[in-house]
């Protein structure tokens, strides 16, 4: 690969992770802002129903007032806008950003809004709630204090305990920090999550277990990630996907045009570096491909001028010798020369008319042409060629009515000259040609009464110079090219030309098969006035 072409696929692919990077990094934090304002709002629910449903909060807990600014005030004065007034309404917590964190507001049921200010949300709710705990359990007698913890625990949300054996008691240094603050935060050593020690007035410790802090990696917001780089990953394969198969396409389409005979089809060199070696390995063949065909061109018309001109000095002194007096013994000399070089003059024409087939050169002017007339014209005079064979011609009515295809009538009538002669070469006494036209398709199905070609000789009966006998007289006929070019002939048609075995005659039954209106492609071409009125 070259060095260039990797450090360009290098930086497309680092600037295209590096966006892709920047878009999860905003989505990450998008997502978890609207999570953690609901998490939040949920986890602050139960502390400010608390204090809400609380006659005189700021006077009950005057201690939050300072930490937390506890306020309680009108719903003009702290909910400044609709929306936030609506919420509070319906009775839910909201959450504003403040100068010093999160402010939570709850309504109460005199109409009033409760406020509390968090520096940091967790911690800060967390304290608060435990504050209320021993503020509560220090007021409450010893006998109801199960009671009043169970009851605590149930309306703030945190599991509540006293600490009344050694599998609850908190490690030294935390003892050694309640024993001076009475209330200490901090992680239990199992991994179980935070917890709070309280110590009341009396000296009775008091564990409670908070709920799990917000966590930013969760199933809510790896799955969104995921998708963002599924989606990614398949809008960058379907730009590398659909960049690559334009350019295979051009290589595809270069194809096809060789395929079809245009051998000056090349490839256009694109900006890719690798596109570039393709189309130049490509555009290398197709010359080197152009080269020995035109060659092979060039010997077979070198080769057909050449025997044409010894042909014709043969034929010019025959004809002299017919002219000369001659017994009946060189007459019948004669008459064989003269048939060999008909014979070979035949197959200079056969080599040739393959030769262009194969190589498109021969233009195809499409015509609307009545299929049946032609049919009526090769079976007449093939029938003169041919007095002993009985030869019958099938149309239907919907065919006659649908007479008119689109073909070029000087090869489709070589074709079915072709295989008319071939079927009454080899019929013991009768030659069946069936036309059937619809809407769409021609065919012609020419059947005989004769041997038959084995099945195991299907695939190869078209194919050039293959003959099923090894005789070249011309009792038998042919040259192995007559059906190579009934089947060139369909190919620029756009159709095919198949062989079977006939249900009725018992003979060999040959099937072409073409599109009634051609598509102009390959070495096909429409008049001027007609390219535009197909029917």
């Amino acid at each position: 690969m070259p060095r260039i072409y990797f450090l360009k696929l290098y930086a497309r692919l680092a600037g295209f992770v590096l966006l892709i990077a920047v878009l999860c990094m905003l989505l990450f934090q998008g997502l978890n802002g609207i999570r953690q304002q609901m998490w939040l709002e949920q986890h602050g629910t139960a502390l400010m129903q608390w204090l809400a449903k609380s006659a005189n909060p700021v006077g009950h807990y005057a201690w939050l007032v300072p930490a937390y600014n506890l306020e309680v005030g009108p719903a003009t004065q702290l909910a400044d806008t609709a929306v936030i007034r609506e919420r509070l309404g319906y009775g839910q917590v909201v959450v504003l950003p403040s100068s010093l964190g999160r402010r939570l507001l709850v309504a109460r049921e005199d109409g009033q809004i409760l406020g509390l200010n968090l520096a940091t949300p967790y911690r800060d709710i967390v304290r608060a709630s435990a504050l209320v705990f021993r503020w509560h359990l220090d007021r409450s007698t010893v006998e109801r204090r199960p009671e009043t913890l169970r009851y605590l625990s149930a309306s703030l949300g945190l599991g509540a305990y006293f600490i009344d054996t050694g599998e609850r008691l908190p490690p030294a240094d935390v003892l050694q920090q309640l024993a001076r603050d009475g209330l200490v935060l901090y992680t239990a050593l199992s991994g179980e999550g935070p917890r709070v020690a309280l110590q009341l007035a009396d000296g009775e410790m008091v564990l409670l277990v908070p709920p799990p802090p917000f966590k930013p990696w969760s199933l809510a917001i790896i799955l969104p990630l995921c998708l963002l780089l599924a989606a990614a990953l398949a809008l960058l394969l379907g730009f590398v996907a659909r960049a690559w198969d334009g350019r295979l396409l051009k290589v595809e389409s270069a194809a096809l045009r060789i395929a079809r005979g245009d051998l000056s089809a090349r490839v256009e060199l694109d900006s890719s570096a690798l596109q570039q070696r393709l189309a130049k390995a490509f555009n290398s063949m197709a010359e080197h491909i152009h080269r020995l065909v035109q060659v092979q061109h060039d010997m077979i018309h070198a080769v057909s001028h050449e025997l044409r001109t010894p042909v014709a000095r043969i034929r010019f002194g025959v004809q002299m010798l017919a002219d000369s007096e001659k017994s009946q013994r060189s007459e019948e000399q004669l008459q064989g020369i003269d048939d060999d070089i008909q014979e070979l003059d035949d197959l200079i024409d056969e080599i040739l008319t393959y030769a262009r087939l194969e190589q498109s050169e021969a233009k195809f002017l499409l015509q609307q042409t009545s299929v049946p007339d032609l049919l009526r014209q090769v079976i007449a005079q093939q029938q003169l060629l041919h007095p002993t064979v009985v030869m019958e011609l099938d149309v239907d009515g919907a065919s006659e009515a649908l007479a008119m295809a689109e073909v070029e009538p000087r090869h489709l009538h070589r074709a079915i000259q072709n295989l008319v002669g071939n079927a009454a070469r080899y019929a013991s006494r009768q030659v069946r040609v069936r036309c059937r036209l619809d809407s769409n398709n021609c065919r012609i199905d020419v059947e005989d009464d004769g041997p038959g070609i084995p099945r195991s000789d299907w695939d190869r009966v078209f194919i050039a110079f293959s003959r099923l006998d090894d005789s070249r007289t011309r009792t038998s006929g042919g040259y192995g090219l007559g059906l190579s070019i009934v089947r060139r002939i369909m190919y620029w048609h756009g159709g095919q030309a198949f062989v079977g075995i006939s249900a009725t005659l018992g003979g060999a039954c040959f099937s072409l098969v073409w599109p009634r209106v051609q598509t102009q492609s390959g070495g096909l071409h429409r008049p001027a006035q007609e390219q535009n009125h197909p029917h």
